[in-house]
């Protein structure tokens, strides 16, 4: 990841802790709880690649897993480091790095993974290939990750709300049935976006297996304002579509139009 990437997180950090407070981002966190819970070992150590502000980080910890966070922008780790004392829990270590490099981690010393944000701010196949072999080694055998990858046919469908005036040029619109790489004066930093076939060879090509993959924001994907305005307005009903939405990330009908994917992927044997 470049420069601009950890510039952009440095910047952010603060929001980047409160991001996943927010009533609709809130759904791709209790998905992605629900796949942890559902798919990772109920004991072992693992690293949070691109852990942020800790957030992930801290309801790991607090299932009992040893956690060791490897995050590029020093700000963010260091937010990471005082919630998590806050907490009173406590991480396994802190490594400021770029996630293409893994190095730093031991072969097959590793129950699980997370890398739930560098696949998407890697705009260079070969380095993707690379996060994803080097989260294959540190794996121990039957180990287990999710990666996550922006899905350009929900970003589509998210857009028609939040920033449809880009489709004044048709061509911007198409763009989003396939791959594409933004740098940081198009995209929100340097970005990736791709289509679920093309994450799923990607990552069979790394030598991962696919047990599964959830959409993080189910059913609920592009509805942002109706998703706020019953936070608002109707708890009750808030409450029951963040979980059936959790619980139903899974569903074929659902994942693949949603803005963020999630593969949950094995080491193997």
């Amino acid at each position: 990841m470049s420069e601009f990437v950890k510039t952009y997180y440095n910047e952010q950090a603060e929001r980047e802790w409160d991001r996943l407070n927010n009533p609709y981002n809130a759904v791709e966190m209790a998905s992605t709880l629900w796949l942890i819970d559902r798919y990772f070992p109920g004991e072992g150590a693992v690293c949070d690649i691109g852990s942020g502000p800790g957030r992930y980080a801290i309801e790991l910890l607090k299932r009992g897993y040893g956690v060791t966070l490897l995050e590029l922008s020093e700000k963010e780790l260091e937010i990471a480091r005082v919630k998590i004392a806050e907490a009173g829990l406590a991480a396994d270590g802190y490594i400021c790095e770029n996630a293409i490099n893994l190095n730093k981690l031991r072969s097959e010393s590793l129950d699980a993974a997370l890398v739930m944000g560098p696949l998407y701010h890697l705009i260079d196949r070969e380095q993707r290939s690379e996060v994803l072999r080097q989260t294959a080694r540190i794996l121990k055998p039957g180990g287990t990750a999710i990666l996550s990858y922006i899905n350009s046919w929900g970003t589509l469908k998210a857009g028609v709300l939040e920033f449809s005036e880009t489709f004044r040029n048709s061509d911007d619109l198409y763009a989003y049935f396939d791959e594409q790489s933004l740098d940081a004066e198009r995209g929100f930093t340097e970005c990736y976006f791709t289509t679920p076939p093309k994450a799923i060879r990607e990552i069979e090509e790394a030598g991962l297996e696919l047990i599964t993959y959830a959409g993080a924001e189910s059913f609920l994907a592009g509805l942002a304002r109706e998703v706020h305005r019953l936070y608002r307005e109707d708890p009750l009903v808030y409450s029951n579509l963040l979980r059936a939405a959790a619980e139903t990330c899974e569903a074929p009908q659902y994942r693949d139009a949603t803005e963020h994917l999630h593969f949950v992927v094995r080491r193997c044997v």
